[in-house]
């Protein structure tokens, strides 16, 4: 998905295990991004990783993202995760 979104918080990064990482680790960090339109549009929470990790953005910050929904399975039920692909901020 490909929004125009608005930054509700944004977490601190930290790192996790990564078997892609060339270390074994990589940063990941967690952001609230909700629609346009009111405080009661929809709200997502992703994950940003490696170095994208490292973008710090404030609350109320407008941003382009490209989000990547995923599910899987684990001990018999679904959980879903969102990945933020991309993150831009638009100057408004």
């Amino acid at each position: 998905m490909k929004a125009i979104l608005k930054v509700v918080q944004q977490g601190e990064a930290f790192a996790v295990q990564s078997q892609k990482s060339e270390s074994g680790q990589t940063m990941k960090c967690n952001i609230v991004l909700q629609e346009l339109g009111g405080k009661y549009e929809d709200q997502f929470v992703g994950a940003m990783l490696g170095n994208l990790a490292q973008c710090r953005f404030c609350p109320g910050d407008v941003v382009a993202a490209s989000l990547r929904f995923q599910t899987r399975e684990y001990n018999g039920a679904a959980y879903q995760d969102i990945l933020v692909t991309d993150i831009v901020k638009l100057n408004l």
